[in-house]
């Protein structure tokens, strides 16, 4: 569903295109990378789009995800050289909501916005003693010996432990790539940028993780020079 704001508000006069991106990203939620590219296609196409805005206020989530849409903005941005598009961080900007962000030309943010999180994660228990403990007896049965890969119900395996970390380094360095290529030689030089922490929207200026300080408002009358603004952000 589209909003009724997109055909009504500007009567056809040049506007500001504002994509939100809400939430969790992941293929289940409204900020799945399908419904974030059909607006942000929808945006661009329009001719009276003078610039488009992603608003982001999100935590991160799916990195397939958010690589989708980071490759989409590259790719419009490509298609409609004349339209800028600027990235804002809200309360959240960080994980696979940076991801996203580091495609667009420039990211501003509040001075007390979240930004950053460049790392990789992936969360599991170990239940081995307690299943001991209860006298509970596991029974799996597997076709193919990794099949049960990570089973939190039996002992750690090292094997196991240093192929997934492969994976997550893996991810990361594709994440890592997509920032740099994103921010070039606005990024500092600093280790502690891609090591998964956090800064205020402040900080993270002197990080070259964000351009500078600004809201939505802000960028569609200052730096897109259209004050009025369309939401073109696709509800489900």
């Amino acid at each position: 569903a589209w909003p009724d704001s997109l055909d009504t508000t500007t009567g056809g006069k040049r506007h500001t295109a504002l994509v939100r991106i809400d939430g969790l990203i992941a293929s289940s939620t409204e900020a799945s990378a399908k419904n974030v590219i059909e607006a942000l296609r929808k945006a661009f196409k329009d001719e009276k789009t003078a610039g488009v805005i992603v608003q982001i206020n999100s935590p991160g989530g799916s990195p397939v995800q958010a690589g989708e849409v980071y490759d989409e903005i590259q790719r419009l941005r490509r298609k409609y050289p004349k339209i800028p598009v600027h990235a804002v961080a809200s309360d959240v900007c960080a994980s696979g909501g940076y991801y996203i962000a580091a495609a667009a030309q420039n990211i501003y943010a509040n001075k007390a916005s979240i930004v950053g999180s460049i790392g990789v994660r992936m969360d599991s228990f170990g239940f081995t003693d307690a299943i001991a403990k209860l006298g509970i007896e596991r029974r799996a049965y597997t076709a193919g010996s990794n099949k049960d890969f990570l089973d939190p119900f039996k002992p750690v395996n090292p094997a196991e432990v240093q192929h997934l970390q492969g994976m997550l380094d893996a991810i990361h360095q594709q994440f890592v790539a997509a920032v740099r290529q994103g921010r070039g030689e606005r990024l500092k030089d600093n280790p502690e940028v891609f090591s998964g922490l956090m800064w205020t929207g402040e900080q993270s200026i002197d990080l070259g993780l964000v351009d500078a300080l600004g809201d939505t408002s802000y960028v569609a009358e200052e730096v897109i020079g259209e004050k009025t603004v369309v939401d073109y952000t696709k509800r489900t």
